[in-house]
């Protein structure tokens, strides 16, 4: 079979098909497609195959490649569209995300039109397999600038890997194909090491994923080579190879490790399945030549482009989270808009013959849609509100409330102070809070000089969560991770989810103060409780919960620390399969307690901390600076007051001190979302180091009524 005479392929179409397929029904959360993101690796390796073919093509037929048509050809192919939905989804968010929100996208908006998003959502660590609920309507971009990048240097190589070879007038295969080994191997090898170190970045980079595209470029050196095999060698080499890319797609999930040595697999059968159909039309090239999957393949570019801001905006025009029917009604939706994109704008400027005759019209309409995409975000950034608040208020000190008692409880503890003083100083401190409190409840404008800042709020978490304290999903033991003294005969331990961990600036001033030793035990999601629960973002029982739960209570037996505070979320969703404050919850934090008290330490328990019916709480009061009211929640609604109290119960007879954080927060009527000039929460749930730093002496003392 001559080579152009299989030039164009139906399979490779088909290909397409299934790997946008993959990605769409991934991003609906359809469990069976976890691990649909390597439709984007088969996508790669598809753009190297073709791409590489076609300049080798070049070169052997003229001794040359002709970079202003090649540029002509990927502008035709890839702007209109690239440029359109762009522009669209930035005008749509305008109107449907915060302010707040909205001054993240225009910077994710100006990376795109640039190809550039990859290194800014690496910059800014996204996780892109982690939960997807607050992520950018413009994330997907980044595959697309991967492969941008790709384009601008791969023919370069091409031809300077040729040079040698010019008075032959054909390109010597074996020299270009030794370059591209060394590219994949040297890529492979530091996508390895990047995705243990630096997975965002390992995840995004062109470094770490060219050899995928290399891969395919390797392939199609070998197309005359390949046409010696045996056909019905090629049609079990086919079957292997969508065999492969379908356990991928069903069988992988958040917890793999990715791309590292997990992408081989389905770069692998990527590969099979394209050099299969080199020799064959029979087996899996057949049936990813039916016309359905061709069709899918044909829309595939103009769908990818739709179907992730359609899934990130529309739960935020309706306002709620959107259940899997209707997502994947979302799906389909965004395939018909795909399929008019294609036919209306993508189509029709691909074979413009006004553009296609002159290279240089191709690379000034080029220009033109990139500034037009710029001029967009820059008119959008400029148009976006001031997020700066012009109310007024006094920051409000707890630290010398109670000043009669206040030595005796911040002297490092041989014994504990007295109930006596320690109960006044608690009193003289909560009164405090309360008139603060209070006056935070009937706040309207959001002041001048709020600590943290609205911009500032969302980075504004606990030490642990950025130094790699707090373990990811995947880790099953907690590392040790000690502050305050470490060499202290006094230790105090955090234990639990991220609930524990946004009280870490308050026991760090604590520890420091007292030359204590402080040692965090922490993990994402992992509720320290006696129960299993599923993983929604891994897609499993979550064992490695289970397992970092009896690693920290094995640590802590070790340590015989003389407290263990616990700290743990009350909002986990039935995804998780479990009741918060039902039977097995309860009985399982009361075996925690008792667990920990067996080793002698003493327990206090934080109590829920209340959450706030606004989804994400600095956006609110972006879109309210003078009616921060609109952001408050009432009490009833934050806090689960039958529950609490159901969970106190059981903890303090185990033998805990139980904390109720609710009157830090909310008055008997609604809960406060600043206080002084302190923002509360980072988002609904969890309280920013501030707040928690101005809470510190509240902490404390609960701490020494509890030893």
């Amino acid at each position: 079979m001559a080579e152009d005479a299989r030039r164009f392929r139906p399979d490779i179409e088909g290909m397409r098909g299934l790997a946008v397929l993959a990605v769409v029904l991934y991003h609906a959360d359809l469990a069976a497609t976890s691990g649909g993101f390597v439709g984007v690796d088969v996508f790669f390796v598809i753009s190297g195959f073709l791409i590489t073919g076609l300049l080798v093509r070049e070169l052997n037929r003229s001794g040359r490649i002709s970079f202003a048509q090649f540029y002509a050809r990927r502008i035709r192919r890839l702007l209109p569209m690239a440029m359109l939905v762009l522009v669209v989804v930035l005008v749509v968010s305008s109107r449907v995300i915060t302010p707040l929100e909205m001054r993240a996208v225009t910077k994710d908006g100006e990376a795109a039109a640039v190809y550039g998003i990859n290194y800014r959502l690496a910059a800014v660590r996204t996780d892109y397999l982690a939960a997807r609920g607050t992520a950018s309507p413009l994330q997907h971009y980044w595959s697309l600038a991967v492969e941008e990048q790709f384009y601008v240097v791969w023919p370069a190589l091409v031809v300077a890997a040729s040079l040698a070879w010019r008075r032959s007038r054909r390109i010597s295969t074996a020299t270009l194909a030794v370059v591209i080994a060394f590219i994949v191997a040297g890529s492979l090898a530091l996508s390895l090491v990047w995705t243990r170190r630096e997975q965002p970045l390992a995840f995004f980079s062109l470094p770490t994923r060219v050899w995928q595209l290399a891969a395919g470029g390797a392939l199609a050196l070998l197309v005359p080579h390949l046409q010696r095999m045996p056909r019905r060698a090629a049609v079990l080499l086919g079957w292997a190879g969508l065999a492969a890319i379908v356990w991928s797609v069903v069988h992988f999930d958040a917890s793999t490790s990715f791309p590292g040595t997990a992408a081989v697999l389905p770069v692998g059968g990527a590969l099979m399945l394209i050099a299969a159909g080199v020799v064959t039309s029979r087996g899996a090239a057949s049936l990813l030549s039916l016309p359905p999957a061709r069709y899918a393949g044909r829309i595939s570019y103009s769908w990818y482009l739709w179907h992730w801001p359609v899934l990130v905006l529309v739960p935020l025009i309706a306002g709620r989270a959107l259940s899997l029917p209707e997502k994947l009604a979302l799906v389909a939706a965004s395939g018909v808009l795909a399929a008019l994109s294609e036919a209306l704008v993508e189509r029709p400027f691909r074979y413009a013959r006004i553009l296609s005759r002159r290279p240089v019209r191709s690379l000034a309409f080029g220009v033109a849609c990139t500034a037009v995409a710029v001029a967009t975000t820059v008119w959008l950034a400029l148009a976006e509100p001031g997020l700066e608040g012009s109310g007024t208020a006094r920051a409000v000190s707890l630290a010398t409330a109670g000043a009669s008692s206040n030595q005796a409880a911040e002297a490092p503890q041989s014994t504990a102070p007295p109930t006596t003083s320690l109960d006044g100083r608690l009193t003289a401190i909560e009164s405090v809070a309360a008139t603060a409190l209070a006056s935070g409840v009937a706040t309207q404008l959001v002041p001048a000089n709020l600590v943290p800042s609205l911009g500032d709020a969302h980075g504004d978490r606990a030490q642990p969560f950025d130094d790699g304290c707090n373990a990811s999903y995947t880790a099953t033991a907690p590392d040790a991770c000690v502050y305050g003294d470490a060499n202290s005969a006094t230790t105090i331990v955090l234990f639990g989810d991220s609930h524990a961990t946004q009280y870490f600036p308050a026991l760090e001033q604590i520890a420091t103060a007292r030359s204590w030793r402080l040692e965090v035990l922490d993990k994402t999601t992992c509720p320290p409780v006696d129960i299993s629960i599923f993983s929604p973002v891994l897609d499993h029982q979550y064992i490695e919960c289970d397992q970092f739960r009896q690693a920290a209570l094995a640590r802590i037996a070790a340590e015989k620390p003389a407290i263990v505070v616990l700290g743990v979320a009350r909002h986990y969703g039935p995804e998780y399969q479990f009741h918060v404050y039902g039977p097995d919850w309860i009985s399982g934090f009361a075996r925690t307690v008792q667990m920990v008290r067996a080793t002698g330490a003493r327990v206090m328990v934080m109590g829920p901390t209340p959450k706030s019916a606004t989804q994400y709480v600095p956006g609110c009061l972006s879109e309210n600076l003078q009616s921060v009211s609109a952001c408050t929640t009432e009490t009833g609604v934050a806090v689960d007051e039958s529950g609490l109290a159901a969970e106190r119960l059981a903890v303090e007879r185990a033998g805990a001190t139980y904390v109720d954080v609710t009157p830090w927060v909310c008055t008997s009527l609604r809960c406060a979302v600043i206080i002084g000039n302190d923002l509360v929460y980072r988002d609904d749930n969890h309280l920013t180091t501030s707040f928690v730093s101005w809470l510190t002496p509240l902490i404390s003392t609960e701490i020494d009524l509890s030893l």
